[in-house]
Parts: structure tokens; sequence; C-alpha cells
């Protein structure tokens, strides 16, 4: 029996938040009930702006294909809201990306002779007006009357395009040599009168170039036979010819279809990371028996997913854009096996699982929020998950830290792979064998550098880290994200991840190992520099050379040696013994004060949207020469709850309100790059009441929800209800008192385990700041 079984059993949890004061209710509320079909609620459209980088085409929950039409190359997720013409509509997406990436074979309907293989040639002109979006579903009506619908079930996409009258040849164009970002091979195959088949190889990612990391192969059925054929190569059109490989820039087939046999031309595409004999098997295996099924089947899939947390009350505005950031939580990572089980690992080696593998793991960015969502909500899945890290470990000797399909891409820094798995381990979710094995690669991870950094760079900043507690500042040669080159925030990464892998070597007996990495919990503090003053605060982390001495700029409010961020962000990074931090400040009083002006609290309190819209960090990449609140970026998400252990927790809520304005129902609804959920992952936390502000710990830190009610339905576990009336997160709310079944809690907080069992919670509410939570600080991973 799998451990979210024996977890799950017999937890039956309902929360109730009754309100002290309850406000009017306000114009465009809902009704108190759950919406019936909570895909209604979700607008894939909200951040498909510049920042946000999402996309609004059909994909199922955490499947292979992400079937969406491409407006530009070589830009994020290949579609942005601000663009009039349409390329295509490619098969994998990745949504939230600040770098382009993936954008793999394009499919495009046209009309007329077919005369260039350039995609700025046959592009077609459309209006937003003419978008039809839904989860699972995308349908456009292109300039010149042909329509195109777009469905995917979880390893194919399905196409239907309907053409105009009097169209003189109906074509569909399949590019397989071109995507968004760097290509470095292709190969097309027209096969017998009604099938296409291929394969994309590419890989370059935020910057980094001559890496070939996956390869993608493709087998696309159509509904009717080719009346015509050709293929190209780069700029060369040769009509008859069955193949085509990549030239320069492109390789392709087209296909022409007689109008006299319909309007209609229909095509289920399988991909697979194996082989084209594993595409072909996912289509066989996956073919729905006609477009409008498909796209029910998808529709139903996302129904009982949103249904998994769903919510009531509230304004319109707010369930849109609830739902919207639950839909963007679940996309990925991304099934990465075939049907079959056999997975492509980093090795390049085709091997077989006996569960689901996954890949795209966006490690620095999820670890911090989307990871426990996923987990709490499909501990299942969060468990195959870790097995997949597992295998990769086993597959190619070392652990990822930002994985794009079966490659390492070696960007970000620190140690995001550590907190990740640490946090499955405390709920329970992984088995003996997974926990150990998964164990030994991460202790191995935390002590050692891989001799061949071709594939793997790991933490390169261990050698001086393990010897000093600090990471060296070196700027390496041909790292662009090199830990030693982010010294600062590395330093600090590595100290988070190795005090919650001291939880998992003592839950697994190894008491030695536990103390080793217990005494790096306090390793930030190697940075602190008390001579650092900056907007009246003194004592700030620096970054350190070798010998000790500080690495480059010490103004807080620059980036240096700190990854997308500076000083006064990262300076909240050692949330896993906020003690030992408070004390660096000058106390847990000044520490507050601090937070205060991080926030520039006075304006929370008094207009929220402005304190959000002006007082904090408002662009997406605005990183540098700030000293504020940055919500666009993971460093500081978790900072707002840091106010449960300065004896203010009613401060979180405030935050929280504010936070809250920054997420709209509107494309531009996005603060910044959603990074594969984990910005969206935030929102539906704070919104809902709970967070886990120290990763790998497993315990959730209570704020005041924002809706009336949220029903949680974890997969294959009880209900957890969320009442909560007079709730509203366009007003301030605050926890008064919190009771539950089995008594009252300790603090502000509960545990994974005391939220599972913990029976009918009742949690008052005020709409003025209150005491509760003060009397006892949440625990912090560290120990007492």
């Amino acid at each position: 029996m799998r451990a979210w079984k024996r977890a799950f059993t017999g937890a039956l949890t309902v929360i109730t938040v009754a309100a002290a004061t309850t406000g009017a209710a306000h114009a465009g509320e809902r009704p108190p009930g759950f919406a019936a079909d909570p895909t209604t609620l979700v607008d894939t459209s909200i951040g498909n702006n510049g920042d946000g980088t999402t996309f609004p085409g059909a994909t199922t929950p955490f499947g292979m294909v992400q079937l969406s039409p491409d407006t530009q190359l070589n830009k994020y997720a290949s579609y942005d809201y601000a663009q009039d013409s349409i390329l295509g509509f490619s098969h994998t997406h990745l949504s939230g990306v600040g770098c382009q990436t993936m954008g793999n074979i394009r499919f495009m309907p046209t009309t007329g002779t077919v005369t260039s293989s350039d995609p700025a040639r046959y592009a077609a002109e459309f209006s937003h007006d003419d978008e039809r979006r839904a989860p699972g579903y995308y349908g456009v009506t292109l300039a010149g009357g042909i329509e195109a619908e777009l469905s995917a079930t979880q390893r194919t996409g399905q196409h239907r395009y309907t053409f105009p009258d009097g169209a003189d040849a109906e074509n569909i164009l399949v590019e397989a040599g071109q995507s968004n970002g760097s290509t470095y091979a292709g190969d097309v195959r027209v096969v017998g009168d009604d099938t296409v088949e291929g394969w994309v190889q590419g890989g370059n990612f935020c910057g980094e170039t001559g890496k070939e990391r996956y390869r993608v192969y493709f087998s696309a059925r159509f509904d009717r036979t080719f009346s015509a054929f050709g293929t190209w190569s780069d700029d060369t059109l040769t009509a008859g010819r069955r193949e085509a490989s990549r030239g320069a820039q492109r390789a392709g087939a087209w296909l022409t279809f007689d109008p006299a046999g319909g309007k209609r031309v229909g095509a289920s595409v399988g991909l697979s990371y194996t082989s084209v004999d594993g595409a072909r098997l996912n289509r066989r295996a996956e073919q729905p028996r006609s477009f409008d099924r498909a796209r029910a089947a998808a529709h139903d899939t996302w129904r009982e997913e949103l249904s998994r947390m769903r919510v009531a009350g509230g304004s319109t505005a707010d369930q849109r854009t609830y739902y919207t950031a639950l839909y963007h939580s679940l996309l990925h990572p991304s099934v990465g096996s075939d049907v079959d089980g056999r997975y492509r690992g980093f090795d390049d080696q085709v091997h077989r699982a006996d569960s689901p593998y996954y890949q795209m793991f966006s490690l620095w960015d999820t670890y911090r929020s989307q990871n426990q969502l996923v987990a709490l909500l499909h501990p299942d899945r969060a468990a195959d998950m870790a097995r997949s890290l597992l295998r990769v470990h086993e597959d190619a000797g070392w652990l990822p830290r930002w994985g794009l399909g079966n490659g390492e891409t070696n960007v970000m820094s620190g140690d995001p792979v550590t907190p990740f798995v640490v946090d499955l381990y405390n709920r329970g979710l992984l088995d003996d064998r997974t926990a150990r094995g998964l164990f030994a690669a991460l202790w191995k991870n935390a002590n050692e550098v891989p001799e061949d950094q071709s594939l793997f760079r790991g933490r390169d900043g261990n050698p001086s880290y393990v010897a000093n507690g600090w990471v060296a500042y070196r700027n390496l040669p041909g790292y662009l994200y090199g830990d030693s080159r982010q010294a600062g925030s590395a330093t600090l990464e590595y100290a988070l991840g190795d005090c919650a892998l001291s939880t998992m070597a003592a839950g697994l007996g190894h008491r030695k190992k536990a103390e080793t990495l217990a005494a790096r919990c306090d390793d930030f503090a190697h940075l602190w520099d008390s001579g650092v003053t900056s907007k009246g605060f003194t004592g700030f982390p620096v970054a350190r050379n070798e010998d000790g001495t500080a690495a480059g700029t010490t103004d807080p409010t620059q980036s240096g040696a700190f990854h997308e961020g500076t000083a006064w962000q990262y300076q909240w990074l050692g949330q896993q013994d906020p003690g030992t931090l408070f004390g660096l400040m000058g106390g847990r009083d000044a520490a507050e004060r601090r937070l205060d002006a991080f926030f520039d609290l006075p304006t929370v309190l008094s207009d929220p949207a402005k304190a959000a819209s002006e007082s904090w960090v408002t662009g997406a990449y605005d990183y540098h020469d700030n000293f504020a609140f940055n919500p666009n970026n993971e460093p500081d998400f978790h900072a707002p709850w840091m106010y449960a252990w300065t004896g203010s927790p009613w401060k979180t809520s405030a935050v929280l309100r504010a936070l809250r304005t920054l997420f709209t129902d509107d494309v531009y609804g996005m603060p910044g790059n959603d990074d594969l959920g984990a910005t969206s992952s935030l929102l539906v936390f704070a919104m809902a009441g709970i967070f886990e502000a120290q990763p790998g710990s497993a315990t959730y830190i209570v704020s005041a929800p924002m809706f009336e009610k949220v029903e949680i339905r974890p997969e294959h576990g009880r209900r957890i209800s969320v009442v909560a009336p007079g709730a509203d997160a366009s007003a301030a709310r605050y926890v008064s008192s919190v009771r539950t079944d089995r008594g009252t809690p300790r603090g502000s907080w509960l545990s994974h385990r005391e939220l599972l069992r913990a029976g009918t919670i009742r949690v008052g509410l005020s709409d003025t700041p209150t005491a509760w939570g003060v009397g006892a600080a949440p625990p912090a991973v560290a120990g007492d």
C-alpha cells in the first residue's frame, strides 16, 4: 500500500471559518454555492501578456501535449496577446517560463497553392474576438475564413480544421524543423496517403547555446486521404517528395485535400520522447472516436480537476482569478513516458518504468509553492514525480536542477531538488525504497560535485561551502548560472536545503548525517555583515570570496551575487531558523520593523492596491536597485508569512490582500512569470488561507481565507471543507480564533497530518487586527 493511502485513511476534515463581523455583499458577488462547472470560470488568456508568458491552447493536467497557437518565435511561450497573426499551432509549450523554448511540431492550415515554407509568408491574421478558449479546448477563425479547433489527450493533440466555401485547395503545413527557440535537427516523412511522422531535436534554454537536450517524435494521422503532398528543406519545396531533413532553418511537409471531399479535415497527433514507434503507439492508444469526444473528455477531466479545490463566495472576478490560477498550477511537470511505460532517460537511453515518468521540472521555482499544491491534491502523482527524479539519478548519476525533457539545463542556482523531495517525504508520500534511494542521491548532491560537468553541474559551490559554510564567489567561465557566480543566494539556498534534508536523514535513521546536515541550518549567518546599513536598517547578507572578504557590492539594493534579487529580498531566506535570523537583525521586534518597511505596511493597511502597485517591485524583471517585496519572483514568496514568527500573524493576512490585487482576470492578470505554476500556486494558497513558508517542513501557516467556502478533495482522500462566512478578498479580515475537533491548535499553524485529521476547524474572523497566534511561533525546521 502506498504511503499516501495510509495517510488519508479516515481523514475527513472540515474547516469552518466563522466571521466575527460580516461585511455587506459587494457588487458582482456570486451566490455562496459552488459552481457546477468550474471550467466556465477559467480564462486561459490570463497571463498571455509578455510577463505571465502563459499559453491559451489545449492540454490536460500534467499532459505531454500542450497544443497551442504560436504568434511569434523565439519568445517565451510563443504566444503574445499583443500580436495579431498566427504562425501555426505547435504541440509542446511550457507555461510561464521566462525563456524561449519548446513550440515543436507546428501545424498550419492554408488554402491555395503552397509556394513558401516561410512562416511569415503563410501567417494568418486573427482577432481575439474570434478566439474561443476553455480548459482542454482552443478555437479561432483566421482571416480568410479557416476555422481551427484544438483539443488534447494526455499524449496526443487533436486538430479539426474547417475550410471556407470555394477554397480551391485545402492544405495542412507541418513544420518539423523549426520551433520556439533553437532547433538542431528535424526530419519529416509522408507515410501512405493519410499519415505524417517525424521528429525535432532541440534544447537551448535561457541563453545557453549548443545544448541538444531532447528529441520529440510525432505520428500524425488524418481523417481524410491526401490528394497531393510534398516536402521542404529550408526554402526548397519539392512536390511529391515524401521525406525531408532540416537544412539551415526548416524542414516540413504540406498535405493537400480535395475540397470535393468536404470542408473539414481532422488529425490526431501522438507525441513521444522515445521514438516514432512510441508516438504511433500513444496515438493509437489514446485516439478518441471523434474530435467532439476528445473535447468533451478533456473538459470532463478539467472539471473534475478544478473541483479538487473549489471555492464559493467572493466576486466573479475573484473566482475567475482563483480558478485560472488553479488551472495554471496543474499543467506541469509533464508526463514523459509512453503508454507502455517507456521513457528516454537523462542518459539518452530508453528505459521502462512501472509508474508514470514525469519531466519538465522547474525546481527552483516550484519547490516553494507548486510542489506543495500537487502533493496536497495529487499525492499519488507527487510520489511518481519523486520516483521520476530518482530515475534521473539512477540513469545518469545525478539529480536535476531544471530538467528540460531528458536533459539538464543547469539553469538557476542553489539546491532546489532537496526541499522539493523532503517535502514529499515529510508528508509520508514516499515508499521506503524511493525515500532511501533519494536520500542517498541528495546526500551525494549535498557534498560532492560531478566530475564531468557536460550534463550536470550539481552544486558547484560545494567545495568552499562544505569547507567554510559559504559558497565562495568565483566567476566560472562557461556557466551563466553557476552557483559560484551567484554565491550569495546559493549559500542561502544550500543552507535551506541541507536543513530540510537533516529531517529526512533523522527519519531514516542516519543520525550522524542528520547531525552534519543540521549543523548547516544556520550557514546563512556566515554571510551576515553587521556593518552594512540600508534604509535605516543595519545588517544584511553579503556574498563572500574564498577568504571571507566581501565579493563585489555590499549594497543590499543591488543584485550582485544574488540570483534574480537583492539582499533585501534574500535576507528572509533563512526561514528554516527564524530565531537565529531575527537575532542577526537585532531581535524579533527589529525584524518585524524591517518586515513592515519591506512591505510598506502603513500603505498596505490604508490602501492595499497602492502598496502593491507603487511600493513593491512592479516589473517582472526589476530585480535590481530594489529594497521592497518582489511578488513577481520566487525568492521572497514566503516573506508575508514571516510575521508568524514575529508575533504578528495578522499582518500576513493584510499583506496577502494587497498581493491579491496584483492578480486580475484579464490577459495582464499575472504580476510575473508563472514559472510552471509557481506564481499561480502562491495565489491559490494565499486565497485559501494556508501556505507552507518553510519548504520541506510539511507545515502550513494559517491566514484569513478570502472565500466563504473552500472545499479540498485530495485524490483518493477525503474531503477538506473550508467554510468562511464573511470572508472577503477585498476587505480586511483577520483570524481571531481557531478550534478543531481535536482541540485548540498550538498556534498559527497546522502540520500536514493535522490538516488531514483535524475534523471540523472553527476559525473566527475579525475586521480589526487580533492577538490570535501571538502566544507560540510555528516550529522551525532547525529546531528550537
